[in-house]
């Protein structure tokens, strides 16, 4: 599935509820804000180890996956409402952190 597919299932996904008037940027904001918080409490309390490992326990590693898929959906409908290409925004971002971060800085 291509970034392109994801949001067009989730533009067909809500229409067909008539979700579309509660899709406003704020709310996505907001929703995905709630998603975010949710990821950040699986690894709140873990040492850096633990984190780097907390895909090896099934349940975690299932509820660490679907708090990711959560944060990519509302992102994705977020970029798709507001009309922003998410592939080239972000493209356009590491090109300004290549230039700001030059390598022979951190030498």
């Amino acid at each position: 599935m291509t970034l392109d597919d994801l949001q067009r299932r989730l533009a067909e996904f809500a229409a067909a509820r008539d979700w579309e008037r509660f899709h406003t940027p704020k709310n996505l904001v907001m929703a995905l804000s709630g998603e975010v918080g949710e990821l950040t409490a699986l690894f709140q309390w873990l040492t850096p180890a633990e984190s780097a490992s907390v895909l090896d326990d099934p349940a975690t590693r299932a509820a660490v996956l679907d708090e990711l898929a959560d944060v990519t959906i509302y992102l994705a409908r977020l970029a798709d409402v507001l009309g922003v290409d998410l592939l080239e925004a972000a493209e356009a971002k590491v090109n300004r952190n290549e230039s700001r971060f030059p390598v022979d800085r951190f030498d």
